[in-house]
């Protein structure tokens, strides 16, 4: 990039943050949190939006001057939900810092020091002082800047020890004290120090250099140096000769704590990168992390493993695999194992992660070798030959491995497994060893192993690690806490992060954190703290399934829910049902998907996201193969109209329903979906298709939406759902009038007529019922029309006008027989027996429920029909009593299900 920069405070604070973390997406909301903390101003938006506008246009006059090109592509995009710095790696500073820094840690660890010296001084020579200077710090870059700063004394320190065991001791002194003297409290910095001023022959200088860092250590922190430090004052004490050599020196420090594969000796209390031999230890070999201190539940899972570790299972389990999601915490249990279990492992507890730097797994002889470097006991004093060289076949590690574990009690732990393929061979050369295996997919194919799945935390639990990790505040707002918690899907990773970022921002309330994490659209970018990132782990599990199986998470991150039946993934991944099944069980197994049994529903089995994994979908969707997504929506809309008109036709025959011209799905049964039990799939799907209808209005597939919900209308009827009812309907409308599809806007406006009418908002359903009557006219459709006439003279009779109900219910009658309606012919029957009902013209009104029955029986509406034969077997009884008069008293039942009553019979004729 050119070097030129805004002058204004925000927009460098912006370019800043999108500099830091280039080629990834900034939310608005995180660049918003950067600039005016917890409370922007009510412009804040427009106003980055500004300064993103003036940062365009310097990038590209900055581009353009420093190639000399016009119509440079333009690095800063806009890219959901926020906005992209787009650079090549050699046109950042950072990023040309971070590879020098990998290049010279490399070089060091092949004990190639000028090759490491040489890249790790250009690395530093990038630097013109503290990381961000200048720039004003929101909690994002704040964090940023301590981490770089912390890089670059990491980067540092190596550079000083490789310099070291090139013999420049005496150029380095001067450097060296002015180091020290700055950063007084740093122990790797006083060691090498000791070591340039012994190896110049300044042992009292180098004693001296001692007493000034314990005093620092002691008036700062009130602590004793650590234990290389010590034993370094010791050796210099006793005039080690080893210490006066330049190369490599003879004594080792055994790794405690280290966690990656650094030289021998760089990792001790306090030390830091390039401190090696300065200390000796005779302790069994343990190179592990150290333990959450705040690990919090997993009580039954923990009893498992220490019983395993006790040998209290049978023998041959002596491999226990951890699976769960990413971020599920198999690490930190895996950890927290081996280091209870020390009393039980005298020859040492050692971790290797199977994974290198760029998330990519191991070979088996990789991990092999970095295990036996790690497994070495320590050296002789005295010995001048550096360790043996290793083999580098595959058969020979596994042989030497073998001879160097059996008969030593050893736990290994063997992180972040990727297949069954990976591990197989170094489990075959540690026979006798107990091994801790964690990894994201189950690995279910291993032989002989316990294997323990890590779902999320109870809700308890989760709430108990928000409260260790958030401090007093998370403690002090339980409920807010427990909102948190569920925002987070209970995912430790999360928990971590938000609790994290929480103690990150004093100005922060619980309250204030739970509402951000409340959007699904930008809660991945909530939980993100400088390199904790939620969304950066869940990604590492969707990069190792291949393209198929990628391409279907982000696919069924359309499901109208997070949780949904097979036939959904059939249809959303345009595949037969089989396939579906194959691809969803493979994200089952790779953790991206959650299946669980159902006994007793149609389903047996439905998938489910976890509720940060649905958004990761969707998010990746929109950026990789966005092209795919309307098209996938209305597969599924046409999917759900393909079972609910299949599962309506069943409930409700007879009963209008908008129709879709479209060929259904292919691979969609129906019949084997529904089966005989439409109202169980109405209750099971009733949530999903309510939200198929919200996609299909959103994504403007107006017919679609009006279908939709008109096959739903029967089944909200049957069960008084009347929020879904007017919610869907009321989309539909819209719809409806948007496409200016005028047979549509009538059958919704019917339906929300029958549901005003339920809801006893009798004028607004005759208003309703006419409109839509008016429109049926227009189309020419008399059957409709006549069934609205009906509609409207069940509202008449419920307002107590019988007169006018029944002359309506004539000209419905009337209607549906000249166009030979059987069903409008049964509801208009029925009304004119009701009405007969009312007015004491008992023997009339029996007659016509026959009539009824008949005519619903010829319609094939077995719902109508035996509402018929139980009305009439009503009106039956009360005649036969020999009370005639208690027939017109009898509540009506005035369609199927639904009942009216009716003000006594003087009332009536009062009005």
């Amino acid at each position: 990039m050119a070097p030129q920069t805004p002058s204004a405070a925000k927009p460098r604070a912006v370019l800043a943050t999108l500099l830091v973390q280039s080629n990834t997406v900034v939310s608005t909301h995180t660049l918003i949190d950067e600039l005016w903390g917890a409370e922007p101003p009510r412009t804040a938006t427009t106003t980055l939006q500004v300064y993103v506008s003036q940062l365009r246009k310097a990038l590209l006059a900055d581009t353009g001057e420093a190639t000399g090109v016009t119509g440079t592509a333009q690095p800063l995009l806009t890219r959901p939900p926020g906005y992209l710095m787009q650079l090549a790696p050699e046109e950042l500073d950072l990023a040309v810092f971070e590879s020098l820094r990998a290049e010279g840690r490399a070089a060091y660890g092949r004990r190639e020091y000028e090759a490491a010296s040489r890249a790790l001084s250009r690395a530093l020579g990038l630097w013109t002082g503290p990381a961000l200077s200048g720039i004003p710090h929101g909690p994002s870059l704040e964090t940023s800047a301590i981490r770089l700063n912390e890089l670059r004394a990491e980067v540092l320190e190596q550079r000083i020890s490789a310099d070291l065991r090139l013999g420049l001791h005496q150029e380095l002194v001067g450097e060296l004290m002015g180091l020290a003297h700055e950063h007084p409290l740093r122990e790797t910095l006083h060691c090498h120090l000791m070591v340039a001023l012994y190896r110049s022959g300044r042992q009292s200088d180098a004693l001296q250099a001692y007493q000034r860092a314990r005093r620092s250590l002691a008036d700062e922190l009130a602590v004793e140096p650590g234990p290389v430090l010590t034993r370094l004052h010791e050796r210099v004490l006793a005039s080690d000769p080893s210490l006066a050599r330049h190369g490599e020196p003879p004594l080792r420090l055994v790794p405690v704590g280290g966690s990656d594969d650094r030289p021998a000796g760089a990792s001790g209390a306090g030390s830091g990168n390039g401190s090696a031999g300065y200390g000796r230890d005779t302790r069994p070999t343990v190179w592990l992390p150290p333990a959450v201190a705040d690990f919090t539940g997993r009580e039954d899972q923990l009893a498992v493993g220490e019983r395993l570790l006790a040998g209290e299972l049978p023998s041959r389990n002596r491999v226990l695999v951890l699976s769960g999601r990413a971020g599920a915490g198999k690490t930190a249990l895996a950890v927290r194992l081996a280091h209870d279990a020390a009393g039980r492992f005298p020859d040492g507890r050692v971790l290797v992660t199977l994974r290198d730097a760029d998330g990519r797994a191991v070979e088996p002889r990789t991990a092999m070798a970095t295990l036996l470097r790690r497994l070495r006991g320590p050296r002789a004093a005295g010995a001048d030959s550096g360790p043996e060289p290793l083999p580098s076949s595959e058969t020979e590690l596994a042989e030497l491995l073998h001879e160097r574990t059996e008969g030593r009690e050893v736990l290994i732990v063997l992180d972040d497994a990727v297949s069954e393929a990976q591990v197989r061979p170094v489990l075959s050369a540690v026979p006798g060893s107990t091994v801790i295996l964690t990894s994201r997919q189950v690995l279910g194919a291993l032989e002989s192993a316990r294997h323990l799945t890590l779902d999320v935390l109870s809700t308890r639990e989760a709430e108990a690690l928000l409260m260790a990790c958030g401090g007093p505040r998370m403690r002090d707002d339980p409920e807010a806490a427990g909102e948190i918690a569920q925002l987070c899907g209970r995912l430790p990773l999360a928990l971590r992060v938000a609790a994290a970022g929480l103690a990150a921002r004093p100005h922060w309330t619980v309250a204030g954190l739970a509402r951000r994490l409340r959007d699904e659209r930008t809660r991945l970018a909530a939980l993100a703290l400088g390199d904790l990132d939620v969304r950066g782990t869940l990604l590492t599990a969707y990069r190792d399934v291949d393209e198929k199986a990628r391409r279907a998470f982000r696919i069924l991150g359309l499901a109208a829910l997070s949780d949904f039946a097979p036939s959904t993934g059939t249809a959303l991944l345009a595949v037969d049902p089989v396939e579906a099944e194959r691809i969803t069980e493979q994200l089952v197994q790779a953790h991206l998907l959650e299946a669980r049994r159902q006994p007793g529903r149609l389903a047996p089995v439905r998938y489910s996201f976890h509720s940060l994994l649905r958004p990761l979908a969707l998010e990746l969707l929109a950026e990789e193969s966005p092209q795919e997504g309307p098209a996938a929506v209305e597969r599924l809309c046409r999917a759900f109209l393909t079972l609910a008109r299949h599962a309506d036709a069943r409930l409700a025959p007879g009963r209008e329903r908008l129709t879709y011209e479209a060929e259904p799905p292919p691979a969609i049964s129906p019949g084997e979906v529904v089966g005989n039990a439409p109202l169980r799939w109405f209750q099971e799907e009733s949530a999903g298709l309510s939200e198929a209808v919200r996609q299909a209005h959103a994504a403007g597939l107006w017919s679609l939406c009006c279908s939709l919900a008109s096959a739903t209308a029967g089944y909200y009827e049957a069960s008084a759902l009347w929020d879904e009812w007017e919610t869907t309907h009321d989309l539909a409308l819209d719809a409806a009038r948007r496409s200016g599809d005028a047979e549509a806007e009538a059958v919704i406006q019917r339906s929300l007529g029958d549901l005003a009418w339920q809801r006893h908002q009798t004028s607004l359903a005759i208003d309703r019922y006419r409109l839509a009557r008016q429109l049926f006219t227009r189309q020419g459709d008399r059957v409709a029309a006549g069934r609205c006439q009906s509609a409207e003279a069940d509202a008449l009779l419920a307002m107590g006008q019988i007169a006018r109900a029944g002359h309506g219910y004539a000209r419905a009658l009337s209607v549906s027989r000249l166009v030979d309606d059987a069903r409008g012919s049964a509801e208009s029957l029925r009304g004119l027996a009701l009405v007969a009902q009312r007015d004491g013209r008992h023997e009339e009104a029996l007659a016509r429920m026959k009539e009824c029955e008949s005519a619903a029986r010829t319609a094939g509406d077995r719902r109508w029909t035996e509402y018929a034969s139980r009305t009439a077997s009503a009106l039956r009884i009360a005649l036969a009593s020999g009370r005639p008069a208690g027939a017109s008293s009898i509540p009506l039942e005035v369609r199927p299900g639904v009942w009216l009553f009716l003000p006594s019979r003087p009332a009536q004729r009062a009005a």
